[in-house]
């Protein structure tokens, strides 16, 4: 929505109701209707007005669509059907101008009158702007909404450099999008700590050291003295020492401002803050106030944490239920993908408190612990948070830690003493009033009784208590809760990739291209893998999925390949191997022949088969006599079949019109330029080709991965078919008139199943998985898209057609064969 919208109008029994006028529909304002919603549904007739031409949505998750690692309908919190079937009426894109307190009315920009009888102000807050000169030049932006985070996104499409002033939370989170998003990025911060409010300074330089890694320019200490302009439009900083630094996108974040204008103007208290009492009400009795714009006990807060416990308040005292609020102790985690940190309390030192301190350089992990009187005060964690909460939770409530001092910095399985042998025990002592999602102010009672109301699984969790539905952090607990509470009868989710992950292959598919991963170590590291190296099932298909995102870029691990992959041959049950040369299209010649009976009498090769996909397959080959047996093959030209491999197989033809009088297109050349354009293509499972001269099918076309059929007018095009113990027959795709036709719809085919399907999953399940009318929207319909796909399989075959056999005859990989016996592979048995 880019205009004003109104939806929905109230119920129809609004007239009997107090009328609740809403100014801001941001995180606070929602989430203090929902707070009334849930205490008594049928109070109010709620209008709700909003700024932004949007529903509410996770303004803390800004970040990661930025970071392209979530789009805008991933953080939406309230959909149109929420303000629908709550009887709200949502006024969007139409900010409200003034408030009379006499009439009560509220007006809005564009002349829209609203009568109230409460009133609730949740304006938020608004980005301070350095006062320097050029602030106002374009491509000058803050970060604070979607319009925003649009502006970065534009920029960083045109490439170029970004200077980001401002190295707290949002300045970091912001600098971190716009490098995964290809810009050279240069974070200036004016003190000589970054997020000197939540780190001290050792915490500081480890975070500092790590963004530097990154590629990142970080200038603490650093006081921006004027935005310089080129042509009319941004063009770099200098600093008050004379630094100059290069901009096509300036980033202010060095903070924000409660936004009070519309409050002042209608004469209520006004300090930092709307001043509030511990109900959220303002100076006038029916007029409320929430969230980042107001004053509470002289604290103006600027994370999302404290607002919800306002929100809870609020709608106890405008529902007539007792209670108040107190003030919030906060806590910080920052939003960057393998940076783990988090803060919590007073961790400034001083006369009367003890620092306990722990360092592990090899891990990066830094703790810092501040107590005084016997309790907690401060929690400053970098490299290793897992014990957040629980020290949040220690702090918050101001416990008695001296029975545990001495084990504190261990976290609290060792405090317990009984944690460690259960994970669960750690999660089941947490009390009721923990918090266990910071994103959405959820707490583990809140999060239990959502499970005890009928959430029996992760995304029914997420659903009704958002627990774990924003940035993710809290799966972990979220899950364990489940497990402590339902045992057995958790419903299963999506199936994760292996027990190292709780993401799904199509996550990590996702999250390789999004953030950019390029190694195996990498991802693991940047997913939060939970075991060191991975295991048997998630390295084979990271290793491809890494192959298929960077074609030309990613160096093959051997070591995390199948046994078959890794030594290019078929192991026997007897230890020896089956060795299986290419047939183009399963045509051979003398030169062949005699190469292959030259090897099976020279290494007494026991067998010699012919397979169903018309090649010679050798049995009974040594592993010592691996490298020989290919160099004589290699010699008479012929190259690995990769009949081991999740890769292209075979390509099965019948001899077509060239010597059959039944044969309509010429079956055997196509598969022989079918199979020249795919061999060496690695894929998630293997893959099979065939093309029959006629109807009649002779080359089993419809059992195939792909299939081409040939007729009189042209070729029949075939997906998604196997043989094997589950017979499926292939989908009819479409039909072309040309053999170059064909083949690019086989390329376009092969790159889609390529790039989406699942590691060792075959085209068939695939298929029945997205359903072929996906696959026919995506091939036949989508010229541009087929196109595309047909290029970058091309593209990547230019670094695929390479013979392995010939690689290890001139030596490469030497080092890997030779020292087979000694390396230590994860126990990857052929699949």
């Amino acid at each position: 929505m880019n205009a004003r919208t109104d939806f929905p109008p109230a119920a129809p029994d609004a007239a009997l109701r107090e009328r609740l006028v809403v100014i801001g529909n941001g995180m606070a304002g929602c989430r203090a209707v929902e707070e009334i919603l849930a205490r008594d549904a049928g109070r109010f007739a709620i209008t709700i007005f909003g700024a932004e031409p949007r529903v509410n949505y996770n303004r803390i998750m800004l970040s990661p669509v930025l970071a392209g690692e979530k789009c805008f309908d991933d953080i939406v919190i309230n959909t149109p059907e929420w303000y629908a079937d709550n009887g709200i009426t949502l006024v969007s894109g139409d900010p409200v101008a003034t408030i009379d307190r006499e009439t009560r009315t509220v007006t809005t920009r564009s002349g829209r009158v609203e009568p109230w009888d409460r009133l609730l102000i949740a304006t938020g807050s608004d980005p301070f702007i350095i006062p320097v000169p050029g602030a106002d030049l374009p491509g000058v932006v803050t970060f604070r909404d979607l319009d925003d985070v649009d502006r970065m996104l534009a920029a960083a499409k045109r490439g170029g450099s970004a200077v980001v002033i401002g190295g707290g939370l949002l300045g970091l989170e912001a600098a971190h999008g716009l490098s995964l998003r290809g810009m050279a990025v240069t974070v200036i911060h004016l003190m000589p700590t970054l997020m000197e409010r939540q780190l001290d300074e050792a915490a500081g330089w480890l975070l500092k050291a790590e963004l530097e890694r990154r590629g990142q320019t970080i200038v603490t200490g650093g006081d921006t003295g004027e935005i310089i302009a080129r042509d009319g439009h941004v063009a770099g900083v200098r600093l008050k020492d004379g630094r100059e630094f290069p901009a096509d996108i300036v980033v202010m974040a060095v903070g924000i401002r409660p936004a009070t204008l519309l409050a002042k103007a209608a004469g209520l208290a006004v300090e930092r803050g709307i001043m509030v009492d511990d109900h959220m009400v303002t100076s006038d009795p029916a007029i409320m106030a929430v969230g980042e714009c107001v004053q509470h006990r002289g604290a103006c807060y600027g994370l999302v944490a404290p607002l919800w416990e306002m929100c809870r308040a609020l709608a106890d005292h405008a529902t007539g239920a007792p209670s108040g609020y107190a003030g919030s102790v906060t806590s910080t985690k920052l939003k960057v993908s393998g940076i783990d940190l988090f803060s919590a309390g007073d961790f400034t030192g001083g006369d009367g408190t003890d620092d306990i301190v722990m360092r592990d350089a090899a891990r990066g992990v830094y703790k810092r612990l501040v107590v005084k009187d016997g309790q907690l005060i401060g929690a400053v964690l970098y490299g290793d948070t897992a014990d957040g909460n629980w020290y949040f939770d220690l702090l918050r409530k101001g416990a008695d830690i001296a029975d545990v001092r001495d084990r504190l910095i261990l976290g609290q399985a060792a405090a317990s003493g009984n944690a460690a042998a259960d994970p669960l025990v750690a999660v089941a002592a947490l009390s009721d009033d923990a918090e266990i999602c910071g994103c959405n102010g959820v707490t583990k009672g809140r999060v239990v009784a959502t499970i005890q109301g009928g959430a029996d699984s992760l995304d029914a969790v997420r659903s009704q208590c958002k627990a774990s539905a924003s940035c993710g952090s809290c799966t972990g607990l979220v899950e364990q809760l489940l497990t402590l509470t339902l045992g057995a009868d958790v419903a299963s989710g999506p199936k994760t990739m292996c027990k190292c992950t709780s993401f799904t292959h199509d996550d990590v598919r996702r999250l390789i291209v999004e953030k950019q991963l390029r190694a195996i170590p990498q991802v693991m590291q940047e997913l939060h893998w939970t075991t060191p190296d991975g295991c048997a099932s998630c390295r084979p298909a990271l290793n491809y999925y890494l192959l298929c995102a960077l074609p030309g870029e990613y160096v093959d691990d051997q070591k995390s390949r199948f046994v078959n992959e890794r030594m290019h041959a078929n192991i026997q049950k007897d230890g020896t191997y089956s060795v299986v040369p290419r047939m183009w299209g399963g045509l051979t010649n003398p030169r062949e022949l005699r190469a292959i009976a030259d090897v099976v009498e020279k290494y007494n090769a026991p067998m010699v088969k012919v397979t169903g996909g018309q090649r010679l397959d050798i049995f009974g080959i040594r592993k010592e006599d691996l490298p020989a047996v290919w160099a004589d093959l290699n010699a008479a030209g012929m190259v690995s079949g990769h009949a081991y491999g999740k890769s292209l197989r075979t390509v099965k033809t019948c001899v077509g019109s060239e010597w059959c009088r039944f044969g309509t297109q010429d079956s055997t050349g196509l598969g022989v330029k079918l199979e020249r354009m795919t061999w060496g293509s690695w894929m998630p499972h293997k893959f099979k080709i065939a093309v029959s001269g006629c109807p009649r099918n002779c080359a089993e076309a419809t059992i195939k991965d792909f299939g081409v059929v040939c007729v009189d007018s042209g070729y029949e095009l075939h997906i998604g078919g196997n043989g094997g113990m589950h017979v499926r027959a292939t989908d009819f795709l479409c039909k072309v008139a040309t053999e170059q036709e064909a083949m690019d719809y086989c390329a376009a085919f092969t790159q889609l199943y390529r790039e989406e399907a699942r590691y060792l999953e075959r085209t068939a399940p695939w298929i029945e998985r997205v359903g072929v009318d996906y696959i026919k929207a995506r091939i036949v319909d989508d010229h541009s898209g087929r196109e595309a796909l047909r290029a970058r399989f091309l593209y990547s075959q230019s670094f695929s057609q390479d013979d392995p056999w010939a690689r290890r005859v001139e030596g490469e990989d030497a080092d890997l064969h030779r020292h087979m016996a000694e390396i230590r592979p994860l126990q990857l048995e052929n699949a």
